[in-house]
C-alpha cells in the first residue's frame, strides 16, 4: 500500500511528538511492506509567523491532496494572553475542520493495565474502562454568531444546529455501536437548551433504523458525573462540540494522562488524526512531552483511513509492552522518566 498523508506538526510540543508518531509509521510501513509519503505544512501560530494566516491555502491544498493528515497541536501563550489579537493560531484549526467537513471528532477512552494506578481515580473505578466519545465538530457555539457591542463592555456567541448536521453525526455514532456493544449515550442540555431539544427529537427519530442499539438519553452536567463515578458502564457518547470537548479532557483523567489520548475527525473526504493534549508551550523543546497520545492516534490512522487492522494492532501493542516495562515519560513515570525521543525509541524498537 501506498498512502501520502499531510504532516501538521503545528506548536508548542507538536513537532516533538508527531516526529515519533512518524516514525512509528514509518517502522509500521518497512515491517509490513507499505510506503508511506509524508509532506509537511504550516498551521498555528508558527504559520502566522510565517505566512500571516494560521491556516495557509497551500495547508489546505495539501491536505485536500493526501490521504489522511497527521496534526499535532496548536497555540500559543502571546495570542492567549492578548485578548485584542484579531488573528489568533486556533482559527487556523477552526478553519480547517470547517474547510475539509471534519463533522465527527472520534475520542477514544482506555485504560492500559500497568497505568492503573498513575489515574487519580481509584484502580476498581477505572478498570475495563473502554467507551469512546463522538464529538460534533463543525457546528454549535464555535462556529456560531458571536461579537461585542461597541464599547466592548458585553459579548455574545450563539449556538446553532440544523438537523442535517445531527444526522450526520449521530448516524456515524449509532453505526460505530452497531459494530461495539450496541449502547449508545445521547448527551445534551435539553432541559435548557432549544439545541439540545433539537438534538434528542432528531436522534429519537432515528432510533427505529437502528433498533439493535439501546440509547440512553442524559444531561450533560449527570454524564460529566458518571464518567468519573462509573466509567465502564459507557461504549460510545455522541455529543454536541462545546460539551464533547469539555467530556473527553474531563475523561483523560481516567488513563492518568492527557498526553496519552488519540483522537481522529472524519470527513466525508478524509480524515485528521491528532493526540487529544494542547501544544503546552512550557514544555516545548525540553524533550519530556508524552508521545504516546500522537503514536496511538497514527495507529487510528491506520485502521479508520486506511483499513490496516494488522498494523494498528503492532502500535497499539508496542506501546503497552513498553508501559508493562515500566518505561514512560514524566508525566507517567517521574522517578525513572524517559525523554520523548528516547520513550519513541522504544516503542519503535517494539513494533
Amino acid at each position: 500500500m501506498k498512502k501520502t498523508i499531510a504532516v501538521l506538526p503545528g506548536d508548542g510540543i507538536g513537532p516533538e511528538v508527531i516526529e515519533q508518531a512518524k516514525n512509528s509509521l514509518q517502522t509500521v510501513a518497512e515491517k509490513f511492506g507499505h510506503t508511506f509519503i509524508f509532506k509537511d505544512g504550516l498551521i498555528g501560530a508558527v504559520a502566522i509567523d510565517k505566512k500571516g494566516n494560521p491556516y495557509p491555502i497551500e495547508t489546505h491544498k495539501l491536505c485536500l491532496n493526501s490521504d489522511a493528515i497527521l496534526f499535532g497541536a496548536i497555540g500559543d501563550p502571546k495570542y492567549d494572553n492578548n485578548p485584542i489579537a484579531k488573528i489568533r493560531p486556533e482559527q487556523g484549526l477552526l478553519k480547517m475542520r470547517k474547510a475539509l467537513a471534519l463533522y465527527a471528532n472520534i475520542r477514544p477512552i482506555f485504560t492500559f493495565k500497568n497505568l492503573l494506578a498513575a489515574s487519580p481515580l481509584k484502580e476498581e473505578i477505572i478498570k475495563g474502562t473502554d467507551f469512546i466519545v463522538i464529538r460534533e465538530l463543525i457546528g454549535g457555539i464555535y462556529f456560531g454568531k458571536k461579537g461585542r457591542n461597541t464599547v466592548r463592555t458585553a459579548a455574545f456567541d450563539t449556538s446553532e444546529y440544523s438537523q442535517k448536521e445531527i444526522e450526520q453525526v449521530a448516524k456515524y455514532a449509532f453505526q460505530l455501536a452497531q459494530k461495539r456493544k450496541k449502547r449508545l449515550t445521547v448527551v445534551d442540555k435539553a432541559n435548557v437548551l432549544e439545541t439540545s431539544r433539537l438534538w434528542r427529537e432528531t436522534i429519537q427519530n432515528m432510533e427505529k433504523d437502528y433498533s439493535d442499539v439501546t440509547v440512553t438519553y442524559m444531561f450533560v452536567d449527570n454524564a460529566s458525573m458518571q464518567i468519573i463515578k462509573h466509567p465502564s458502564e459507557f461504549d460510545v457518547i455522541v455529543t454536541e462540540n462545546m460539551f464533547g470537548d469539555i467530556l473527553t479532557d474531563e475523561a483523560s483523567v481516567i488513563t492518568g494522562s492527557l498526553g496519552m489520548l488519540p483522537s481522529a475527525s472524519i470527513g466525508k473526504k478524509t480524515a485528521l488524526y491528532e493526540p487529544i493534549h494542547g501544544s503546552y508551550h512550557k514544555a516545548a523543546g525540553q524533550n519530556t512531552a508524552n508521545p504516546i497520545g500522537a503514536v496511538l492516534s497514527a495507529a487510528m490512522m491506520l485502521e479508520y483511513s486506511f483499513g490496516l487492522k494488522r498494523e494498528r494492532d503492532a502500535i497499539y501493542t508496542a506501546v503497552e509492552n513498553v508501559l508493562n516495562k515500566g518505561f514512560g515519560t514524566k508525566d507517567l513515570n517521574p522517578k525513572t522518566a524517559l525523554g520523548t525521543k528516547e520513550l519513541g525509541e522504544k516503542i519503535k524498537k517494539a513494533i
